[in-house]
């Protein structure tokens, strides 16, 4: 599973609000992400913490999001949970300027994106699981 997740450059493959992944670095890739609202984020995640053994991915990210996230993976009795959480602030000003009156758009838009992610990572993993 944590391998699917440290494939940042495979993203698109499964998570469609991921447009484009173009690495930048050994560690670092730019994403340009878009979900329902007629803008992209684009933003560069570094690598911060990369710890298999506890299951753990973190990233902080530079750009249009600034911040950082993190994937946790834990095996459960039934199967696997996967945990991503994030905190971030839009470093694109006219985004900023946008984020109060906009805000429940903004969350709404953002779920979108989650719950796309969600689907296409569990869509994969069946896929991957059943070769």
């Amino acid at each position: 599973m944590l391998t699917v997740l440290t494939d940042v450059a495979g993203y698109p493959r499964w998570w469609p609000q991921v447009r484009t992944v173009r690495r930048t670095a050994a560690d670092a890739g730019e994403l340009v992400v878009r979900s329902l609202l007629p803008y992209r984020l684009v933003f560069t995640v570094h690598a911060a913490r990369q710890d298999e053994a506890a299951g753990v991915l973190e990233a902080r990210m530079t750009g249009d999001l600034v911040g950082w996230s993190r994937w946790t993976v834990t095996a459960q009795p039934l199967g696997t949970q996967v945990l991503f959480e994030e905190e971030a602030r839009l470093g694109k000003p006219l985004l900023r300027l946008l984020a109060v009156p906009a805000r429940p758009v903004f969350l709404a838009n953002h779920a979108a994106m989650m719950r796309g992610g969600e689907r296409g990572l569990r869509d994969h993993l069946a896929t991957v699981a059943g070769h």
